[in-house]
Protein backbone atom coordinates (compact mmCIF):
# COMPACT_ATOMS: atom_id res chain seq x y z
CA UNK A 1 0.00 0.00 0.00
CA UNK A 2 1.23 3.47 -0.82
CA UNK A 3 -0.08 5.06 2.36
CA UNK A 4 -1.95 4.28 5.54
CA UNK A 5 -2.99 7.41 7.38
CA UNK A 6 -4.50 6.94 10.86
CA UNK A 7 -5.32 10.57 11.64
CA UNK A 8 -3.10 13.08 9.86
CA UNK A 9 -4.48 15.33 7.14
CA UNK A 10 -3.03 14.85 3.69
CA UNK A 11 -0.90 17.86 2.88
CA UNK A 12 -0.64 17.46 -0.89
CA UNK A 13 -3.05 17.89 -3.79
CA UNK A 14 -4.01 14.24 -4.19
CA UNK A 15 -7.78 13.91 -4.46
CA UNK A 16 -9.60 10.62 -3.96
CA UNK A 17 -12.64 8.54 -4.67
CA UNK A 18 -13.05 6.04 -1.84
CA UNK A 19 -15.19 3.24 -0.57
CA UNK A 20 -15.51 2.44 3.11
CA UNK A 21 -15.92 -0.79 5.01
CA UNK A 22 -14.35 -3.45 7.20
CA UNK A 23 -13.95 -5.73 4.14
CA UNK A 24 -13.43 -8.88 6.20
CA UNK A 25 -12.62 -11.66 3.75
CA UNK A 26 -12.46 -9.32 0.73
CA UNK A 27 -15.19 -11.45 -0.86
CA UNK A 28 -16.73 -11.26 -4.34
CA UNK A 29 -19.15 -8.54 -3.29
CA UNK A 30 -16.29 -6.39 -2.00
CA UNK A 31 -14.37 -7.04 -5.20
CA UNK A 32 -17.31 -5.81 -7.28
CA UNK A 33 -17.41 -2.59 -5.22
CA UNK A 34 -13.66 -2.14 -5.82
CA UNK A 35 -14.21 -2.51 -9.57
CA UNK A 36 -16.90 0.18 -9.39
CA UNK A 37 -14.56 2.39 -7.38
CA UNK A 38 -11.76 2.13 -9.93
CA UNK A 39 -14.15 2.79 -12.83
CA UNK A 40 -15.79 5.84 -11.21
CA UNK A 41 -12.44 7.26 -10.10
CA UNK A 42 -11.19 7.06 -13.67
CA UNK A 43 -14.29 8.84 -14.94
CA UNK A 44 -13.90 11.61 -12.36
CA UNK A 45 -10.14 12.00 -12.76
CA UNK A 46 -9.45 10.99 -9.14
CA UNK A 47 -7.12 8.57 -7.42
CA UNK A 48 -8.83 5.77 -5.53
CA UNK A 49 -8.46 4.32 -2.06
CA UNK A 50 -10.27 2.21 0.52
CA UNK A 51 -11.16 3.55 3.95
CA UNK A 52 -11.02 0.77 6.50
CA UNK A 53 -10.28 -0.02 10.14
CA UNK A 54 -7.76 -2.14 11.99
CA UNK A 55 -10.25 -2.97 14.72
CA UNK A 56 -13.61 -4.53 13.91
CA UNK A 57 -16.28 -2.05 15.05
CA UNK A 58 -18.39 -4.78 16.64
CA UNK A 59 -15.49 -5.87 18.85
CA UNK A 60 -14.63 -2.28 19.85
CA UNK A 61 -18.22 -1.53 20.83
CA UNK A 62 -18.70 -4.90 22.52
CA UNK A 63 -15.40 -6.27 23.88
CA UNK A 64 -17.21 -9.42 25.01
CA UNK A 65 -18.36 -10.15 21.48
CA UNK A 66 -17.71 -13.68 20.21
CA UNK A 67 -17.11 -12.36 16.68
CA UNK A 68 -14.32 -14.11 14.80
CA UNK A 69 -12.78 -12.76 11.60
CA UNK A 70 -12.01 -14.38 8.27
CA UNK A 71 -8.73 -12.48 7.92
CA UNK A 72 -6.39 -10.50 10.12
CA UNK A 73 -5.56 -6.91 9.20
CA UNK A 74 -2.36 -7.65 7.26
CA UNK A 75 -4.07 -10.41 5.24
CA UNK A 76 -6.94 -8.05 4.44
CA UNK A 77 -4.64 -5.27 3.25
CA UNK A 78 -2.75 -7.74 1.06
CA UNK A 79 -6.01 -9.07 -0.42
CA UNK A 80 -7.20 -5.52 -1.14
CA UNK A 81 -3.89 -4.77 -2.81
CA UNK A 82 -4.31 -7.90 -4.95
CA UNK A 83 -7.56 -6.36 -6.20
CA UNK A 84 -5.58 -3.46 -7.67
CA UNK A 85 -6.17 -0.99 -4.84
CA UNK A 86 -2.86 0.65 -3.96
CA UNK A 87 -4.04 3.19 -1.39
CA UNK A 88 -5.63 2.75 2.02
CA UNK A 89 -6.82 5.27 4.59
CA UNK A 90 -6.72 3.28 7.82
CA UNK A 91 -8.72 4.78 10.67
CA UNK A 92 -8.68 3.77 14.30
CA UNK A 93 -12.24 2.84 15.16
CA UNK A 94 -13.24 4.01 18.62
CA UNK A 95 -16.35 5.09 20.47
CA UNK A 96 -15.91 8.70 19.32
CA UNK A 97 -16.02 7.66 15.67
CA UNK A 98 -18.97 5.38 16.44
CA UNK A 99 -20.96 8.41 17.62
CA UNK A 100 -20.42 10.35 14.38
CA UNK A 101 -23.31 10.78 12.01
CA UNK A 102 -22.84 10.06 8.31
CA UNK A 103 -22.71 13.80 7.51
CA UNK A 104 -19.95 14.45 10.06
CA UNK A 105 -18.01 11.43 8.87
CA UNK A 106 -18.28 12.57 5.25
CA UNK A 107 -17.00 16.00 6.28
CA UNK A 108 -13.94 14.44 7.95
CA UNK A 109 -13.18 12.39 4.83
CA UNK A 110 -13.50 15.48 2.65
CA UNK A 111 -11.61 17.95 4.82
CA UNK A 112 -8.84 15.72 6.19
CA UNK A 113 -8.34 13.17 3.42
CA UNK A 114 -9.25 15.05 0.24
CA UNK A 115 -12.14 12.71 -0.57
CA UNK A 116 -14.33 14.02 -3.39
CA UNK A 117 -16.35 10.89 -4.20
CA UNK A 118 -17.66 8.04 -2.05
CA UNK A 119 -18.76 4.70 -3.48
CA UNK A 120 -21.32 3.02 -1.23
CA UNK A 121 -21.80 -0.73 -1.35
CA UNK A 122 -25.37 -1.81 -2.06
CA UNK A 123 -27.41 -1.71 1.19
CA UNK A 124 -24.33 -0.49 3.09
CA UNK A 125 -24.91 1.93 5.96
CA UNK A 126 -22.44 4.07 7.84
CA UNK A 127 -22.69 6.65 10.58
CA UNK A 128 -24.44 6.49 13.93
CA UNK A 129 -27.99 6.85 12.59
CA UNK A 130 -28.90 3.56 10.91
CA UNK A 131 -32.24 5.02 9.80
CA UNK A 132 -30.54 7.31 7.29
CA UNK A 133 -30.95 6.18 3.71
CA UNK A 134 -28.85 6.44 0.57
CA UNK A 135 -30.76 9.56 -0.47
CA UNK A 136 -29.66 11.18 2.80
CA UNK A 137 -26.03 10.36 2.01
CA UNK A 138 -26.41 12.01 -1.41
CA UNK A 139 -27.81 15.17 0.16
CA UNK A 140 -25.08 15.29 2.82
CA UNK A 141 -22.48 14.87 0.10
CA UNK A 142 -23.90 17.73 -1.96
CA UNK A 143 -23.64 20.05 1.06
CA UNK A 144 -20.06 18.99 1.80
CA UNK A 145 -18.70 18.60 -1.72
CA UNK A 146 -18.55 14.81 -1.98
CA UNK A 147 -20.31 12.94 -4.79
CA UNK A 148 -21.96 9.83 -3.32
CA UNK A 149 -22.46 6.90 -5.69
CA UNK A 150 -24.15 3.58 -4.96
CA UNK A 151 -22.55 0.41 -6.32
CA UNK A 152 -24.80 -2.16 -7.96
CA UNK A 153 -26.01 -5.12 -5.94
CA UNK A 154 -23.89 -8.27 -6.25
CA UNK A 155 -26.04 -10.85 -8.05
CA UNK A 156 -23.48 -13.56 -8.82
CA UNK A 157 -23.72 -17.28 -8.13
CA UNK A 158 -23.23 -16.83 -4.39
CA UNK A 159 -25.67 -13.97 -3.76
CA UNK A 160 -26.83 -12.75 -1.34
CA UNK A 161 -23.34 -12.27 -0.02
CA UNK A 162 -21.83 -10.83 3.16
CA UNK A 163 -18.94 -11.48 5.51
CA UNK A 164 -21.36 -12.72 8.18
CA UNK A 165 -22.84 -15.30 5.77
CA UNK A 166 -19.33 -16.53 4.95
CA UNK A 167 -18.50 -16.83 8.64
CA UNK A 168 -21.60 -18.99 9.13
CA UNK A 169 -20.55 -21.22 6.24
CA UNK A 170 -17.09 -21.68 7.74
CA UNK A 171 -18.36 -22.51 11.23
CA UNK A 172 -20.73 -25.04 9.62
CA UNK A 173 -17.79 -26.74 7.87
CA UNK A 174 -18.93 -25.64 4.40
CA UNK A 175 -15.45 -24.43 3.48
CA UNK A 176 -15.85 -25.07 -0.25
CA UNK A 177 -18.95 -22.84 -0.34
CA UNK A 178 -17.09 -20.21 1.71
CA UNK A 179 -14.22 -20.32 -0.80
CA UNK A 180 -16.68 -19.81 -3.65
CA UNK A 181 -18.01 -16.69 -1.92
CA UNK A 182 -14.52 -15.39 -1.27
CA UNK A 183 -13.28 -16.01 -4.78
CA UNK A 184 -10.24 -17.57 -3.11
CA UNK A 185 -9.66 -20.72 -1.05
CA UNK A 186 -10.38 -20.13 2.63
CA UNK A 187 -7.17 -20.42 4.62
CA UNK A 188 -5.68 -20.06 8.06
CA UNK A 189 -2.18 -18.69 8.63
CA UNK A 190 -0.27 -19.79 11.69
CA UNK A 191 2.82 -21.26 13.24
CA UNK A 192 3.74 -24.94 13.66
CA UNK A 193 3.89 -25.59 17.40
CA UNK A 194 4.63 -28.63 19.53
CA UNK A 195 1.61 -30.77 20.34
CA UNK A 196 1.12 -34.10 22.09
CA UNK A 197 2.67 -36.04 19.17
CA UNK A 198 -0.22 -38.53 19.32
CA UNK A 199 -0.47 -38.57 15.52
CA UNK A 200 3.10 -39.76 15.19
CA UNK A 201 2.47 -42.55 17.71
CA UNK A 202 -0.28 -44.02 15.52
CA UNK A 203 1.53 -43.57 12.22
CA UNK A 204 0.02 -40.26 11.07
CA UNK A 205 2.33 -37.45 12.23
CA UNK A 206 0.70 -34.03 12.24
CA UNK A 207 1.72 -30.39 12.24
CA UNK A 208 -0.10 -28.59 15.04
CA UNK A 209 -1.08 -25.12 13.77
CA UNK A 210 -1.51 -22.12 16.07
CA UNK A 211 -3.28 -19.32 14.16
CA UNK A 212 -1.49 -15.97 14.10
CA UNK A 213 -4.86 -14.18 14.13
CA UNK A 214 -6.14 -14.37 17.70
CA UNK A 215 -9.69 -13.75 16.43
CA UNK A 216 -9.41 -16.31 13.62
CA UNK A 217 -12.66 -18.05 12.74
CA UNK A 218 -12.17 -21.82 12.86
CA UNK A 219 -14.19 -24.33 10.81
CA UNK A 220 -16.53 -26.88 12.37
CA UNK A 221 -14.84 -29.78 14.17
CA UNK A 222 -14.00 -32.53 11.71
CA UNK A 223 -11.69 -33.79 9.00
CA UNK A 224 -10.95 -31.78 5.84
CA UNK A 225 -9.12 -32.28 2.58
CA UNK A 226 -6.50 -29.57 2.80
CA UNK A 227 -3.25 -28.14 1.50
CA UNK A 228 -0.43 -26.63 3.49
CA UNK A 229 2.45 -24.36 2.56
CA UNK A 230 5.45 -24.03 4.86
CA UNK A 231 7.29 -20.69 4.93
CA UNK A 232 5.60 -19.51 1.70
CA UNK A 233 6.69 -22.66 -0.14
CA UNK A 234 4.59 -24.76 -2.48
CA UNK A 235 1.28 -26.14 -1.24
CA UNK A 236 1.41 -29.79 -0.24
CA UNK A 237 -1.59 -32.13 -0.14
CA UNK A 238 -2.83 -33.06 3.33
CA UNK A 239 -5.74 -33.77 5.61
CA UNK A 240 -6.60 -31.54 8.54
CA UNK A 241 -8.40 -32.48 11.73
CA UNK A 242 -10.02 -29.78 13.82
CA UNK A 243 -11.29 -30.70 17.24
CA UNK A 244 -10.52 -32.08 20.67
CA UNK A 245 -9.12 -35.55 19.74
CA UNK A 246 -11.87 -37.38 21.72
CA UNK A 247 -10.50 -40.89 21.05
CA UNK A 248 -7.14 -39.99 22.58
CA UNK A 249 -7.80 -37.23 25.16
CA UNK A 250 -10.56 -35.88 27.38
CA UNK A 251 -9.53 -32.28 26.73
CA UNK A 252 -11.98 -29.62 25.58
CA UNK A 253 -9.18 -27.63 23.93
CA UNK A 254 -9.54 -27.45 20.16
CA UNK A 255 -6.54 -28.01 17.92
CA UNK A 256 -5.77 -27.73 14.21
CA UNK A 257 -3.66 -30.71 13.16
CA UNK A 258 -2.43 -31.30 9.62
CA UNK A 259 -1.13 -34.61 8.31
CA UNK A 260 0.94 -33.96 5.16
CA UNK A 261 1.06 -36.81 2.66
CA UNK A 262 4.48 -38.33 1.90
CA UNK A 263 6.28 -35.80 4.07
CA UNK A 264 8.87 -36.27 6.80
CA UNK A 265 10.63 -33.04 7.77
CA UNK A 266 11.07 -31.06 10.98
CA UNK A 267 8.91 -27.96 10.55
CA UNK A 268 8.46 -26.90 14.17
CA UNK A 269 8.33 -23.12 14.74
CA UNK A 270 7.92 -22.40 11.03
CA UNK A 271 5.10 -20.34 9.56
CA UNK A 272 2.41 -22.23 7.68
CA UNK A 273 -0.69 -21.51 5.59
CA UNK A 274 -3.48 -24.11 5.57
CA UNK A 275 -6.04 -24.11 2.75
CA UNK A 276 -9.33 -25.85 3.52
CA UNK A 277 -10.63 -27.57 0.40
CA UNK A 278 -13.58 -29.73 1.47
CA UNK A 279 -15.20 -31.20 4.57
CA UNK A 280 -14.92 -35.00 4.80
CA UNK A 281 -16.54 -35.99 8.10
CA UNK A 282 -17.30 -34.77 11.61
CA UNK A 283 -14.94 -35.55 14.46
CA UNK A 284 -15.89 -38.84 16.12
CA UNK A 285 -14.87 -40.69 19.25
CA UNK A 286 -13.87 -44.21 18.21
CA UNK A 287 -13.82 -47.28 20.42
CA UNK A 288 -10.10 -47.95 19.97
CA UNK A 289 -6.90 -46.56 18.47
CA UNK A 290 -7.04 -49.27 15.82
CA UNK A 291 -10.47 -48.10 14.69
CA UNK A 292 -9.19 -44.52 14.65
CA UNK A 293 -6.22 -45.52 12.49
CA UNK A 294 -8.51 -47.28 9.99
CA UNK A 295 -10.71 -44.21 9.66
CA UNK A 296 -7.72 -41.90 9.25
CA UNK A 297 -6.41 -44.13 6.45
CA UNK A 298 -9.83 -43.94 4.78
CA UNK A 299 -9.89 -40.16 5.28
CA UNK A 300 -6.50 -39.89 3.57
CA UNK A 301 -7.73 -41.77 0.52
CA UNK A 302 -10.86 -39.62 0.30
CA UNK A 303 -8.79 -36.45 0.63
CA UNK A 304 -6.38 -37.56 -2.09
CA UNK A 305 -9.28 -38.12 -4.50
CA UNK A 306 -10.78 -34.73 -3.67
CA UNK A 307 -7.45 -32.95 -4.07
CA UNK A 308 -6.71 -34.73 -7.34
CA UNK A 309 -9.93 -33.34 -8.79
CA UNK A 310 -9.46 -29.84 -7.38
CA UNK A 311 -7.79 -27.09 -9.36
CA UNK A 312 -4.88 -25.58 -7.47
Amino acid sequence: MNFQVPYEALTNDRKFAVTIGMFDGVHLGHQQVFDTLKHKASQLGLEYAVVTFKEHPQIVLNPNSDLRTIMNFDEKIKAIENCGIDNAIVLKFNKEIAKLGAKDFLAILHEQYNVEALIIGFNHHFGHNKNEKFEDYINFGKEIGVEVIQAEEYTGDFSPLSSSIIRRLITAGKVDDASGCLGNIFKIQGNVVHGFKNGKKIGFPTANIKPTNQLQIIPHNGVYAARIAIENGNFLNAICNIGTRPTITNSNERSIEVHIFDFDKDIYDLDATVQFIKFIRSETKFSSLEELKRHIATDCEKAKKILKNTTK
